[in-house]
């Protein structure tokens, strides 16, 4: 039905000293307006401790410089130097953390959420991946985005504050769209289109706030001057065009002539950076992912034994995906075959094969130096010459699109939560690893399979080997908040699968420029699904 609708809109090491941050929850909701998009953003610096200078949570009456844990006293210098360092870990691991409960019932409909825990922890500096989560004030449904910038964090900014405002318009009914076109004549107040749930230390691109604002105005005027849309777009449908829309829009704010140099820059800088994005829409008919690039979507489900299972919902689009591939070999002459993914990159640069920004791989080289060369300030000179690199082979371009694949599941009994991160968390585990420890933190019991026959005819090592292994996933889970538990996992399980201390603080301690090269950054968000809402004697269409 709305393909109409597309072609029109789219054409028109532990010797280093640890840098601790507070890891003081600090949870902001807000019901944001489209004109408070300028000033919803803020920069928020935390406090050390000044009795021990690490967080507060330390200090709880050892002014004596004794430690007290459980009814055991601790007074030598390596139980403290354990303490301190168990508390510095945790401090850093939970500086990002985020919880936020979701009412049952939010005065329009039951929510298929009952809800999310979020984290992140950087390896480059700034961190590169962005995240968001949103109730749609509009339409129905929550919406969770994970985005992993590269070649800097600006597409990934851009991109974590824009696609969802996309998302949730394309699902308005025509008459809500009407309305805020009359505010928008009338300089009246908008009505809010969603409920962002925000973390102290987010922020917004202030400067380019009129742009951001004019362009999506611009696409739901797209929408109003369609007669199809009337009742709004489904989740599928509005997913698939903001994704599309989106990032045309950046590629245009790029070429055109802009206000003033700052945004300008901003604009180049996001459209030749580039961001992968793994968007979940969750509503009470069920969840439907849009993913481009290797971000991930993995549901957990429950098994009647009580073991849990992961169940994809994405698939991540990089050159381990042969099919993947083959769709962007097809689209390129036969002559190109061998260059077009050449050491699992495109053209032999790029890992994931799609992307939001990038224009270095959609642009033509005549377009790349001419936006370049009307560059007169705001660009450092490391970025400049980075985007003036063109890729090898580069002879038919477009190589790079955003178009997101797009899975629907129908929320079921056993479907407990659903996982979103990005791939410095898979990169370190499993999508099934993930789910069982997610699971198992859940529900608080650690299923152990039985000894099975060849494990029985091991040796005494081996059987030791087992044992270990066994003890390790018994472990009771140090942190509340989901996110953190896999993010300390990710790094810190050791050969036995156990949380090794000593790995952990080593992979936290390694300075700016050398952690990067060991790991990536990680974000993990982790949606707890109401499946009380896909027992038979819940009606999903109330």
């Amino acid at each position: 039905m709305y393909g109409r609708v597309y072609a029109s809109i789219l054409q028109k090491a532990s010797s280093y000293r640890l840098v601790v941050y507070s890891a003081v929850p600090l949870q902001a909701v807000h019901h944001c307006s489209l004109s408070s998009w300028i000033t919803s953003g803020s920069h928020h610096r935390c406090h050390r401790c000044s009795t021990c200078g690490s967080h507060h949570r330390c200090c709880t009456g050892e002014e004596s410089g004794f430690w007290f844990q459980g009814g055991r006293h601790f007074s030598t210098r390596q139980d403290l130097d354990f303490q301190q360092g168990q508390v510095q870990i945790n401090s850093i691991l939970r500086s990002n953390e985020q919880t936020v409960n979701v009412p049952e019932f939010d005065g329009r409909a039951l929510s298929a959420v009952r809800k999310f825990e979020s984290n992140q922890l950087p390896a480059n500096t700034p961190n590169e991946d962005r995240r968001s989560a949103a109730t749609c004030l509009q339409s129905k449904g929550m919406l969770f985005g994970v985005f992993d910038g590269h070649g800097g964090w600006a597409c990934a900014q851009a991109v974590s504050e824009r696609l969802l405002y996309y998302v949730a318009v394309a699902m308005m009914p025509k008459q809500s769209l009407e309305e805020l076109e009359k505010c928008m004549e009338h300089g009246r107040p908008v009505p809010p289109v969603l409920q962002w749930y925000k973390h102290h230390a987010d922020f917004n691109y202030r400067d380019s706030a009129s742009l951001y604002i004019n362009h999506l105005r611009v696409f739901w005027q797209d929408l109003l001057d369609n007669e199809e849309h009337d009742s709004g777009m489904s989740p599928q449908d509005a997913l698939d065009i903001a994704f599309k829309r989106l990032d045309t829009d950046i590629s245009l704010e790029a070429q055109v002539p802009l206000s003033n140099d700052l945004m300008k820059s901003t604009a180049i800088q996001v459209a030749f950076a580039g961001c992968t994005a793994c968007v979940a829409h969750v509503g009470i008919d069920g969840i439907h992912v849009a993913n481009a690039g290797d971000c991930r979507a993995v549901l957990g489900v429950q098994i009647e034994d009580g073991s849990w299972g992961a169940l994809p919902l994405s698939q991540d689009h990089n050159s381990q995906n042969l099919a993947e591939v083959e769709r962007i070999k097809a689209q390129h002459p036969p002559s190109e075959r061998d260059t077009v993914v050449t050491d699992d990159r495109l053209l032999g640069v790029l890992m994931p094969l799609r992307a939001f920004g990038d224009v270095r791989f959609k642009w033509s080289h005549e377009l790349q130096q001419s936006i370049l060369a009307s560059m007169e300030s705001g660009v450092d000179l490391d970025s400049f010459n980075l985007y003036q690199y063109t890729p090898p082979n580069y002879l038919t371009p477009p190589y790079l699109d955003v178009t997101p694949e797009i899975t629907y599941h129908k929320l079921r009994p056993q479907d407990r939560f659903l996982i979103l991160g990005s791939d410095g968390l898979w990169d370190e585990l499993g999508s099934e690893e993930a789910v069982r420890l997610v699971g198992e933190h859940l529900s608080g019991i650690h299923l152990q399979a039985p000894v099975s026959p060849a494990e029985r005819q091991l040796k005494l090592g081996q059987m030791h080997e087992l044992l270990l292994k066994r003890r390790a996933r018994a472990s009771p889970a140090v942190d509340p908040n989901a996110a953190t538990h896999l993010i300390r996992h990710a790094l810190g399980t050791g050969e036995y699968g156990e949380l090794s201390q000593e790995r952990l603080a080593s992979m936290l301690a390694l300075p700016e420029d050398l952690a990067r090269m060991y790991r990536d950054d990680i974000t993990v968000t982790v949606v707890y699904l109401n499946y009380d809402l896909a027992r038979p004697h819940h009606s999903l269409h109330s």
